[in-house]
């Protein structure tokens, strides 16, 4: 098998075989929040599939990891995240670092950091999130009295700087694997849902935020709003083209009502036009957008111009930078995706 597709929904992990539409389902009635997976284990690096480690993150059961990629699971560090060992957080982010594949760092609800060394089996948390003067303000609108971490970034260029988006309030970035921490860099959004970076641009950083994209060209100390010619504010998925950092697909709405219990969600196309950036609409380009479609969960592929996306009108693939999508012929829900990942 060449590529494994993971998409995490309200009802569990599916498994998909891209090439041949197979859907398996995996951790049955789990509400999959988050997904992080890698090619091989850190202690047996592969490009095999069937060796890929799966880290699934689960609103309702803590996180799940397997190392036979994602045929079985074990559930994970369920002691390490929780205040005093009280057993497992909603665990809503997971991020892998691309200079160590044993180093992983998980984001729960209530907003809280931990990092393992081994891969996910056991983790520890990082201190200092929740002391930023702005945590006092964090709140998520549909359960105010909560927020959490909606994803984590690693910095490509250096193994100490990490982006945590909390939803919603603050953009949070450590120089330092936690030792310390900065809070609200002048230009970053307060509710960003997903964050992108790429090793060929190591000092930009990509957001899409429920108060619009935004960019940073010096490792999130500051950051600019790109907007030109993105009508739909409201942004939640963007995945860079791997052969390409100046092209960037995004998901985007006119607000949370429209992206996620009306349907009418878009696809946008992030390019450079000269010095600045500019969007353009990929609609009528083979996936579905507009009105009856909830916003896209993104994710980069391996070969240049290869970005995945899904929602609840099911997988699509473009091969060429949004020029046009196929979709996988694969049996998914018709509901909106809550993860995505390609080995």
């Amino acid at each position: 098998m060449n590529a494994r597709v993971y998409v995490g929904y309200d009802d569990g992990l599916r498994l998909v075989d891209p090439e041949t539409g197979s859907a398996s389902l995996r951790l049955a009635d789990r509400s999959v929040e988050c997904l992080s997976v890698g090619s091989g284990g850190e202690d047996t690096p592969s490009e095999d599939v069937a060796d890929a480690r799966v880290l699934a993150g689960t609103f309702d059961a803590g996180l799940f990891r397997s190392t036979d990629g994602g045929e079985s699971f074990e559930r994970v560090a369920s002691e390490s995240l929780g205040p005093d060992g009280a057993g497992p957080e909603a665990v809503t982010a997971i991020a892998t670092s691309p200079h160590d594949p044993a180093t992983v760092w998980i984001g729960t609800e209530p907003s809280r950091v931990y990092r393992s060394t081994d891969g996910g089996r056991t983790a520890e948390r990082v201190g200092g999130l929740t002391a930023v003067p702005s945590a006092p303000e964090w709140s998520f609108p549909p359960r105010p009295d909560t927020h959490h971490v909606r994803w984590i970034e690693p910095c490509p260029a250096d193994p100490a700087r990490w982006f945590v988006g909390i939803e919603a309030g603050a953009l949070v970035a450590t120089p330092d694997a936690g030792e310390t921490w900065t809070e609200r860099p002048e230009g970053s959004r307060r509710d960003s849902h997903a964050l992108a970076t790429h090793p060929d641009a190591p000092d930009r950083v990509y957001a899409a935020a429920g108060d619009g994209f935004a960019e940073s060209d010096d490792r999130g100390e500051s950051w600019r709003v790109v907007d030109r010619g993105l009508d739909h504010g409201y942004a939640w998925g963007v995945a860079v083209d791997p052969g390409d950092p100046e092209t960037a697909i995004v998901s985007a709405a006119t607000g949370a009502t429209a992206a996620h219990r009306r349907g009418e969600a878009y696809l946008y196309r992030r390019t450079a036009s000269g010095s600045a950036p500019r969007f353009e609409r990929l609609d009528g380009r083979g996936i579905p957008t507009g009105e009856g479609t909830y916003r896209a969960v993104l994710a980069s592929g391996r070969a240049d111009g290869v970005v995945w996306a899904v929602h609840n009108e099911g997988l699509y693939r473009t091969r060429d930078a949004g020029e046009s999508f196929e979709r996988v012929s694969a049996d998914l829900p018709a509901s909106p995706a809550r993860a995505l990942a390609v080995v």
